[in-house]
């Protein structure tokens, strides 16, 4: 009995200890831009290189954040991390294409950065479960413009090529088409 509270004791601090570290990461980021994310470290091993430069919300054209808005997240101002109603749509899809290779999603923008900055790609209900708690917590302790400006700055818009600006350079070296 005495080694089982001890083992209780140890699960509950370790716990304790990840939430707590995982809110003080939350909020470092709330002011500090992420030098890195995981998403560019697996691309840097993969391809050799990858492309990324960091510009604050206002310096970038008010255009691209109404675009990324209108396209990935309609209801983005409106809710509080989670479009219920595009979850239970794309559950209601999965299920109707059960046993295809695509799968619908419904992550929202603030779910995008949760999973971009804080944590892994793939599917998993671990990760898919991490990313609900990150979520919740960059709701609570970021604007909606500071998620904004860190999914424009992370957003992997082209194969190793992370945020607007290394976009738009991308695009300029290439000329027109």
């Amino acid at each position: 009995m005495r080694a089982l509270r001890s083992v209780l004791r140890w699960l509950f601090s370790g716990i304790l200890w990840c939430i707590m570290l995982s809110v003080l990461w939350v909020l470092l980021l709330a002011v500090v831009d992420p030098p890195v994310t995981s998403t560019m470290i697996s691309q840097r091993f993969e391809q050799g290189s990858i492309r990324r430069s960091w510009r604050d919300l206002d310096e970038i054209a008010r255009s691209l954040p109404n675009a990324v808005i209108a396209s990935e997240d309609q209801k983005f101002m409106y809710h509080f991390g989670f479009d219920l109603a595009a979850i239970e749509k794309a559950l209601d899809q999965n299920e109707t294409r059960r046993g295809r290779k695509r799968v619908k999603g419904a992550s929202t923008i603030s779910q995008q950065v949760a999973k971009n900055v804080f944590l892994w790609q793939g599917r998993t209900y671990v990760r898919k479960g991490l990313e609900v708690w990150f979520t919740l917590l960059i709701e609570i302790c970021w604007s909606k413009e500071r998620i904004l400006e860190v999914y424009l700055n992370v957003a992997e818009l082209g194969s190793g090529v992370f945020g607007a600006e290394a976009a738009a350079h991308r695009c300029l070296a290439r000329g027109p088409a």
